[in-house]
């Protein structure tokens, strides 16, 4: 919650979902992580949501992991939201693990590629 944007969007690690007039609906945030992609973040806009925009940052995140040479894509979001739990088994994502870190009870996600 306290990341450094500026510091990521420099990096490359962040992309941004806009509408065809460059509205802003979107932006989903990864990078290297070993042999691995690590998704940090995705968030749509409220009333963006709905439309697939997700499920597109998601899919982008998968196409570049793949470019890359990537094993899979981790990720992992809290249990207490639960609304974020559901939707990665549909996307392909398998429960890794679940774990209690700086004080929040994390579920770790992970979709092989190849």
């Amino acid at each position: 919650m306290a990341a450094d944007y500026a510091a990521l969007i420099t990096a490359g690690d962040v992309s941004v979902a806009t509408e065809a007039d460059g509205g802003f609906l979107g932006f989903i945030v990864f990078r290297a992580a070993g042999p691995d992609l690590l998704l940090e973040n995705v968030a749509v806009l409220p009333g963006a949501a709905g439309r697939g925009i997700g499920n597109a940052l998601i899919a982008h995140c998968e196409q570049a992991a793949q470019a890359q040479g990537a094993v899979a894509v981790r990720l992992y979001t809290t249990a207490k939201m639960t609304e974020n739990l559901a939707p990665y088994p549909r996307l392909g994502y398998t429960e890794t693990a679940r774990r209690s870190e700086d004080g929040f009870e994390r579920v770790y996600f992970e979709k092989r590629l190849a």
